[in-house]
């Protein structure tokens, strides 16, 4: 059974190589709160879970083997990245508060690494909308 023998990161990715032989990356848009780390926070990792998952004691993030072996690679090009980007001073981890989803996943719905169901999009918007209207009675 493969499990992880290394993890590095390199050009905005996380690398894994197992005790196969076998190297794996992923883009770190997928790992949102990987992606906001520091170099010292990344490299503060253990492999556990008799070599199944790394755990980042000090950001509180957990990635399994199984991670490493999805495709998906960030679209930007999609309409929750086009909303951000137009308003920047949104605040994300508040926003995803409103529409009550972690700002993990609001983050991997802006990077593109995953896709809103069509109902959680219309949320996201509808959350907006209650905001424009709170800001325009001010």
């Amino acid at each position: 059974m493969e499990t992880i023998q290394k993890i590095w990161f390199a050009g905005g990715r996380i690398y894994m190589r197992t005790t196969e032989g076998g190297e794996y990356s992923r883009p770190l848009e997928a790992f949102p709160t990987l992606l906001d780390a520091t170099d010292e926070e990344r490299a503060g990792y253990r492999i556990e879970f008799r070599g199944e998952a790394v755990r980042w004691e000090s950001l509180d993030e957990d990635i399994h083997i199984s991670s490493f072996y999805k495709d998906e690679e960030p679209c930007p090009d999609n309409e929750v990245a086009d909303i951000f980007r137009r308003f920047p001073q949104l605040n994300i981890s508040e926003i995803a508060r409103s529409v009550g989803i972690s700002a993990d996943l609001l983050r991997r719905y802006i990077y593109g690494i995953k896709t809103p169901e069509p109902e959680r999009l219309n949320h996201i918007k509808r959350t907006l909308h209650d905001l424009a209207r709170e800001l325009a009675a001010v």
